[in-house]
């Protein structure tokens, strides 16, 4: 991306979160049914996704919640930039939000135990991350942006409040956060493809599923638990809960988490990152989502 064209595009971002917090909201739902009407890809994927896993809804209800979906996905713009360019404080005036399960992960971190934070991709997963980073010392691991100067961007955002961040790729990084007595957030729940995932049934399909989780908590010995959020009367409610898997069985462990992940996108499905292509490498990228 020209970085002239970035730093005006940021710019502007940037005056629109200034507006007030309900201002956001309306705006994001303007601007998401505006989305729905637009021919976009991940607009597809959507459509295509929620099909593939609410096969027990009938076509009415399946239009209805991926319409929700694409209309969520609105406040996308702003959520983010409240993430990337509000003060701590200003967070705390405006946004209502419980977080429970804190003061347990609390003792983990005054235990000096490692914690491997699951969650999923949530529309709202950075102001998910940024609400925790703000009440705990939270790593995080991301993928790299192709764009060098909105990598930075990026990476500056989340760093306002988590106390790491690091690349995917850069394994030894999280390993040491982990051994050293660290929580790092970590979403298994996207297709990177089968050469470092094994297929594993997610919503009743084949799905490649990264096998680092298994691999990271059997050889660091960190304790597992899972960020839950969802939106609820407007409040956002963060839930963090520890999970106890079979971590003697890759298959078994991988499973489990697969299943765990499911149950929770099932309660607020119309909240999901439905966009990206889950089922790319075991359902085809041209023969599903052409």
């Amino acid at each position: 991306m020209n970085n002239l064209i970035l730093k005006i595009i940021v710019f502007l971002w940037k005056i629109a979160v200034l507006l007030p917090r309900r201002i956001h909201l309306i705006l994001g739902n303007i601007l998401g049914n505006i989305l729905l009407m637009l021919p976009f890809k991940r607009n597809k994927f959507s459509k295509i996704n929620i099909d593939l896993c609410f096969p027990e809804l009938n076509e009415l209800e399946r239009n209805n919640l991926y319409k929700k979906n694409v209309i969520s996905s609105g406040n996308i713009l702003f959520d983010t930039g409240v993430s990337w360019f509000w003060s701590n404080e200003r967070i705390e005036k405006n946004i209502s939000y419980r977080i429970n399960g804190l003061g347990k992960l609390a003792k983990e971190q005054e235990n000096k135990n490692g914690v491997l934070l699951f969650f999923k991709h949530s529309l709202h997963l950075e102001l998910d991350t940024r609400i925790l980073a703000m009440n705990c010392d939270i790593y995080g691991i991301e993928r790299e942006h192709n764009s060098p100067e909105f990598e930075l961007l990026q990476k500056t955002g989340r760093l306002k409040s988590m106390k790491g961040i690091t690349d995917r790729k850069n394994t030894f990084t999280f390993i040491k956060w982990l051994k050293k007595g660290k929580t790092v957030l970590y979403a298994p729940d996207q297709d990177y493809g089968l050469k470092r995932s094994i297929e594993i049934d997610f919503f009743n399909k084949p799905a490649a599923t990264i096998s680092a989780p298994y691999k990271l908590i059997n050889s660091t010995g960190c304790k597992a638990y899972f960020l839950n959020s969802y939106i609820d009367a407007g409040l956002l409610i963060l839930n963090i809960e520890e999970i106890f898997f079979d971590n003697q069985d890759e298959i078994k462990f991988t499973q489990s988490l697969n299943n765990y992940i499911e149950e929770k996108i099932r309660n607020f499905p119309h909240e999901y990152l439905w966009q990206h292509r889950r089922f790319k490498s075991t359902l085809g990228k041209t023969d599903l989502y052409k």
